[in-house]
């Protein structure tokens, strides 16, 4: 079944579907051109954890993870121009975004990567590109890992690190 909004198509997943990851979705799609002006923009990185060990690294405990990005902004938007996914390795697994996308103020988006996609490993990452026409305020970008087996639950939260200035 396909969703349309004003600005894009979104695919909701079937429960056929259910082990598939879905790509951002509910956001207007912007195209920027030549003249748009960045007035400040980052690049931030996000650790993000598929599993960690436990019993002496004999076993392995699933997450499912979550990466949330939310304009803090109380009156610009903002401009998300990229969203890739890294493994263990460095090794480039997926791009999140076809087109960039608009956050209006105090808005979200985010992504899934489900608990039985092992793919980016221990020490998989997000690299989250983001600009703004205006001085803005930045945005919180962070990953929310969460796993369960029989009566036991862990979860936690990795937040971004800015590792690059756009001026």
């Amino acid at each position: 079944m396909t969703l349309l909004t004003c600005c894009q198509s979104i695919d909701i997943p079937s429960k056929s579907q259910a082990n598939t990851t879905p790509t951002i979705s509910f956001q207007k799609t912007v195209t920027l051109d030549k003249n748009f002006k960045i007035a400040m923009g980052q690049t931030i990185y996000v650790p993000v954890y598929s599993h960690i060990y436990h019993h002496n690294r004999q076993e392995i405990f699933n997450f499912a993870a979550t990466l949330s990005i939310r304009n803090t902004d109380l009156e610009k938007p903002i401009i998300i121009t990229s969203v890739r996914y890294y493994d263990s390795h460095g090794k480039f697994i997926k791009q999140y975004l076809e087109h960039p996308i608009q956050l209006d103020t105090l808005a979200s988006t985010d992504v899934l990567i489900n608990r039985n996609d092992t793919s980016g490993g221990l020490g998989a990452n997000f690299i989250v590109e983001w600009v703004a026409s205006t001085e803005v305020s930045e945005p919180i970008v962070e990953a929310i890992m969460i796993g369960t087996d029989f009566q036991q639950g862990i979860s936690f939260t990795s937040p971004g690190k800015g590792i690059k200035n756009q001026n």
